[in-house]
């Protein structure tokens, strides 16, 4: 498998576009199975952490003040992930902060993002529940560190999609597990998996 940047944001909010910012990015880029290399760092945008959002991340006002620039960490982790295809859980969240975030620094994404959590709820319906932290002690994948900090749930989000990875190249017979397999199954509707993964073994 091509090397994947399996990314997570703590951010102030839920949109970018409500005026929520980035607060810490994690990356864990993961090949052959195992996450291979990481980025974090905190990043302050001038943006206020809201008391309920401080509580759920640990992640503080006064911590913000002496991050780096958000704009530096941006050019710095996409330096660091280059056109790697790129892997989150609930991807639609991170996706728009990595768009929004780039383009505050003129920079544009070119590459497509594959979600664990679609993924998860098509290649493990019998899960308890398909929330990050749940699949992974379902899964008795290690634990990462706290959950809600940035690098320990994209290593979360990085062993999980090592774990389906294995399993369908184990339990599904196929060879080749690719980023372009993950985005493509993540559509398909979960009583066409079966289907969908014959033709792939086919190809």
């Amino acid at each position: 498998m091509r090397p994947i940047a399996v990314i997570d944001f703590e951010t102030t909010g839920m949109s970018p576009a409500q005026d929520a910012r980035a607060t810490e990015i994690g990356v864990a880029i993961i090949e052959q199975g195992q996450i291979v290399a990481r980025y974090q760092s905190l990043m302050n945008s001038g943006a206020w952490v809201p008391p309920f959002i401080e509580q759920l991340t640990g992640i503080s006002n006064a911590m913000l003040r002496d991050a780096p620039p958000a704009a530096q960490v941006m050019h710095e982790v996409a330096d660091f992930v280059g056109d790697l295809p790129l892997l989150a859980h609930n991807a639609a969240f991170d996706q728009k902060f990595w768009d929004a975030e780039l383009a505050r620094v003129g920079r544009q994404r070119v590459q497509p993002f594959a979600c664990s959590l679609l993924l998860s709820r098509r290649l493990l319906p019998m899960a308890p529940s398909h929330k990050l932290g749940v699949l992974n002690r379902w899964a008795q994948l290690p634990s990462t560190g706290k959950a809600h900090r940035a690098l320990a749930d994209a290593e979360m989000a990085a062993n999980l999609t090592c774990f389906m990875a294995a399993l369908l190249r184990e339990r599904h017979g196929l060879a080749e597990v690719s980023h372009r397999l993950f985005c493509d199954l993540q559509k398909v509707p979960a009583a066409k998996i079966g289907q969908t993964l014959q033709r792939w073994r086919g190809a």
